[in-house]
């Protein structure tokens, strides 16, 4: 019988030596239903979206041996059966450094089969060569600011009480911003820093609520997609908008960004992958 892998199984947190040539067995896929079941997602999904992993320090062999150098995207969908765990990522990116490849399209077909098989879903993966590299662009993410309100703290593990909307309120569109979402890795308890970007049809959300619960994140322990998720069902069950859309990007460990985007509206277009001042 297959036991289902753990955060507390993978390689984080432990010793690792770095392979240097081809090896996919190193992702460690884990299954997100687990902390879905948490958050009360069964069944259909009540949002679709993508996960972003922009991956900086990519690097392999041509068939000369030379060194090659790479950016690359990773678009994963939201309705994959796994995440993978983003150490096993990373030691999985350094197992090319030293392997010889006929061309870029031969890294893409790796990357695209093992990274599929791995997520359990079709990945779709981009490379930015070193030639691209001045095309890469930064953009703070749009909205307004709730980090500007001076307000009184003192919660620091998730509470979605602290959301508030008056159902009885007119029906308004807006997006707020946040720079000031942390959360630490379920496994490590590391720091994660990110901004987070709320788009939403409804009744207006108090917006001091909305950022003391986002700050409400800062001791809790969540990988990034888990974290975006919860932010997105709380803010359903609490303020009951008609559409809403939560992106948040991460600053990068080891290399790798993840930028987790969920919506509930059909007309919602995936978000740029535009990259921010911290990444």
């Amino acid at each position: 019988m297959t036991i289902p892998n753990t955060p507390d199984a993978s390689p984080l947190g432990k010793p690792a030596a770095y392979q240097t040539q081809y090896q996919p067995s190193l992702l460690f896929p884990i299954a997100r239903q687990g902390k879905r079941d948490e958050i009360g997602v069964s069944g259909t999904l009540p949002f679709f979206g993508v996960d972003i992993w922009n991956a900086y320090e990519v690097s392999w062999l041509n068939a000369r041996g030379k060194p090659q150098v790479a950016i690359a995207t990773f678009t994963v969908p939201a309705d994959s059966p796994n995440i993978v765990e983003s150490k096993s990522f990373k030691l999985y990116l350094n197992s090319f450094n030293q392997t010889k490849l006929a061309d870029t399209d031969a890294l893409l077909q790796l990357l695209r089969k093992d990274l599929s098989a791995g997520f359990g879903a079709t990945v779709h993966v981009t490379l930015a060569t070193a030639d691209a590299f001045a095309e890469q662009k930064i953009q703070e993410p749009q909205g307004l600011l709730l980090d500007r309100l001076d307000i009184e703290v003192d919660e620091y593990q998730p509470n979605p009480s602290l959301l508030k909307a008056d159902p009885n309120q007119v029906v308004i569109e807006e997006t707020l911003v946040s720079h000031l979402l942390k959360s630490n890795c379920l496994v490590t308890g590391q720091p994660d820093w990110g901004s987070v970007q709320i788009h939403y049809v409804g009744p207006a959300i108090d917006q001091e609520s909305l950022l003391r619960y986002l700050i409400s994140f800062r001791d809790h322990n969540e990988f990034h997609e888990q974290c975006v998720e919860r932010i997105f069902m709380d803010i359903m069950r609490n303020c009951a908008p008609q559409k809403l859309s939560v992106y948040a990007r991460y600053t990068r460990r080891g290399g790798l960004d993840i930028n987790p985007w969920r919506s509930n509206f059909s007309t919602a277009q995936p978000p740029l992958n535009w990259r921010q001042a911290r990444q």
